[in-house]
């Protein structure tokens, strides 16, 4: 027996005020504003608060909002001691997995109202990025730095990894990146959060649960295998004949396909222009690579199924963020950094929807498809005579 809508494909779970995606059209909404305007007048600071509270906030409610995020940069003294014993070869995804769930040992609030899950929200989008600099640090033997009081959430953690300031040019690329990669519907660490948050569970379990789903490369560890892709092809001639191969092979060109836009990702129309832009600046080769790969791609694809395939958001971001010299390893981390947004207003949403009936603890059905013996079950065996049993 075959089972229809596999991974629960086109199958609609619950209602959500928070972001709608037209794949037919290639549009993202953020609470009803295209990601394309927010982008370019909005910050991740704006934009997260607009996640959490249903509309874009006035000045009082933003500054309240950035002042709340600085003011919660630092981590407890012993989560640093727990970083630190930590083997530096760890994967930071499981790192930051880990230090997630053991922050709700640390919050002394026991009340699980909105208004408290709300202050949870601000001190994990606050606290993440801080744990991801900390961590880098700690394995690489440097001394952690100190967050800035001054600067917005992207520079702050481009500061604390690298230890320098980074210019307006570059901290507004990733404050732009991390506004794109904020939210995102019912992805996979979306659906895990809120699966999660329907059993009641706190919001860090939730995130925690979240953060494990983003860590799989076929969801946020994508854009890792992307710039293993582009380093492997090494210089832009060698494109062509590499894409050739490993379609001939039926293999998958990492960063090209998306399972809900049928056309262009605009998330990936964003972030393509920030590519060329970085590469401008810094002169390297990766925008030259990744835009040959693209066209290649689909040039390829019309010719074996006649039908197109558009970059995703992973095929550009990586090229990005090796570009701003962040160790490969922290893409998917980074991806966490801005889609904490997305999990905790959705955290939220799931836990205090307003609209009847109220939210119920997520119980799909599966089909069952394994031995069967009759209405009895199989007959128990003993032990000792499996064996002689199975043998005939």
């Amino acid at each position: 027996m075959q089972t229809k809508n596999i991974g629960l494909r086109n199958i609609e779970v619950a209602d959500t005020k928070i972001s709608a995606i037209d794949g037919i059209n290639g549009k993202l909404i953020y609470r009803g504003y295209d990601i394309l305007d927010l982008v370019k007048k909005s910050s991740f600071e704006e934009t997260s608060c607009l996640l959490l509270n249903e509309d874009l906030p006035t000045q009082e409610t933003l500054s309240s909002f950035s002042d709340m995020l600085v003011a919660t940069r630092e981590i407890p003294e012993n989560l640093e001691k727990t970083l630190r014993n930590i083997p530096k070869i760890a994967n930071p995804m499981d790192v930051l997995q880990s230090t997630v769930s053991l922050m709700a040992v640390y919050d002394k609030e026991k009340i699980d109202d909105r208004d408290t899950n709300y202050k949870r929200a601000i001190n994990l989008i606050s606290k993440i990025p801080i744990i991801i600099a900390c961590w880098d640090r700690i394995r690489n033997d440097k001394e952690i730095i100190q967050p800035s009081k001054k600067l917005n959430h992207a520079a702050n953690f481009l500061y604390m990894l690298t230890g320098k300031e980074p210019d307006t040019e570059v901290a507004r690329i990733l404050d732009i990146c991390l506004i794109l990669h904020a939210e995102h519907s019912f992805n996979a660490s979306t659906f895990a959060a809120r699966e999660v948050a329907s059993t009641r569970a706190n919001m860090y379990a939730a995130v925690s649960a979240a953060v494990g789903a983003l860590s799989g490369e076929l969801h946020g560890g994508a854009n890792f295998q992307v710039m293993k892709m582009l380093l492997e092809i090494g210089v832009e001639d060698k494109v062509e004949q590499w894409i050739i191969d490993k379609l001939e092979k039926s293999q998958k060109i990492m960063g090209m396909g998306h399972a809900v836009y049928k056309t262009f990702d605009p998330r990936a129309e964003v972030l393509r222009e920030l590519s060329r832009r970085l590469a401008e600046k810094t002169g390297q080769p990766w925008y030259g690579i990744t835009k040959k790969v693209e066209d290649v791609t689909e040039e390829e694809m019309k010719k074996i199924k006649s039908s197109d395939i558009f970059p995703n958001v992973d095929l550009y971001s990586a090229s990005l963020y090796y570009m701003l010299g962040i160790p490969m390893d922290l893409n998917t981390p980074i991806f966490a950094i801005s889609r904490v947004s997305g999990w905790t207003a959705h955290i939220i949403e799931e836990k205090f929807a307003e609209a009847a009936p109220k939210p119920m603890l997520y119980r799909p059905k599966a089909v069952y498809v394994g031995k069967y013996c009759g209405p009895s079950g199989c007959e128990y065996i003993s032990i000792e005579k499996r064996l002689v049993s199975s043998e005939g």
